[in-house]
């Protein structure tokens, strides 16, 4: 339910509750057409792009990044935004999961999240500590985000990806391209896998479907009713994340069992 009424945050049509800003990359076209079918009434969100940060580990990599956050966010601070989320995946993955966060807010005065922070903080919500990962990713970044998650205390049973993006950047507007029946099916092929390697202790807590640009929201039901554990992705647990940050706690039955959980998290 929604929270108590109140002084609208913001004097606004169509955003009183809550305004978020979401950074994303500049091939990305699956997380708006998702996050705009989510939205809570009396809530919207704004978006820039900025370039694709392959490199978060090194400082040159690091400091590249950080410019170009602080350039997106302080567009997105001038249509007073509550949060600011850098809506990348493999891109926001270091360690510790809160310091690019506790940068964005430093930066920007505004709250920031990432989708890796939200990813662990939406497992964490959920009680789920053994993951099966369904990427697009090729082997170089799915071993990236078996490091990174892995280093966040869960353990992974399984990941794979699709391969996209093993021939080079150039690749990765395909991840938005492919159907959603392959998406289906690789999820089914990575819940085997996961299954296999947790032997006699029965199934993963949880699928995750990595990669905001992966289409995924209709399968997200459909897919939590076939394997009976909840399934997030990296647009769900991000909006899930943003929209908590900013006080907005509805039930969003259409994204999952995360949602259904919004009023009941932390």
């Amino acid at each position: 339910m929604p929270e108590a009424p109140g002084a609208p945050r913001h004097l606004s049509a169509y955003s009183w509750r809550a305004r978020l800003g979401v950074i994303v990359p500049p091939t990305n076209t699956v997380n708006e057409a998702e996050w705009a079918r989510l939205m809570p009434e009396g809530t919207s969100f704004h978006t820039m792009r900025m370039p694709l940060h392959a490199d978060t580990t090194s400082q040159e990599g690091q400091r590249a990044l950080h410019d170009d956050l602080d350039k997106a966010m302080a567009e997105l601070v001038k249509a007073d935004v509550d949060v600011i989320a850098y809506a990348c995946t493999a891109g926001s993955m270091t360690h510790p999961p809160q310091s690019l966060p506790e940068r964005m807010k430093a930066a920007s005065g505004r709250t920031g999240l990432t989708t890796a922070a939200a990813i662990v903080t939406a497992l964490d919500a959920l009680a789920a500590k053994r993951l099966a990962v369904a990427t697009p990713y090729h082997e170089k970044l799915d071993a990236h985000e078996r490091h990174f998650l892995e280093g966040c205390g869960f353990e992974v049973l399984a990941i794979a990806g699709l391969g996209i993006g093993s021939g080079g950047p150039h690749e990765y507007v395909r991840i938005a391209q492919t159907p959603l029946d392959a998406v289906a099916e690789h999820a089914r092929s990575v819940m085997q896998a996961a299954r296999g390697q947790a032997r006699g202790s029965g199934r993963p807590d949880a699928l995750l479907i990595s990669c905001t640009d992966f289409p995924t929201l209709p399968l997200i039901r459909k897919l939590e009713a076939e394997f009976g554990i909840p399934v997030i992705s990296s647009n769900t647990a991000t909006l899930w994340h943003a929209l908590r940050l900013a006080g907005i706690r509805d039930d969003i039955p259409a994204a999952g069992r995360l949602f259904e959980r919004m009023g009941a998290a932390g």
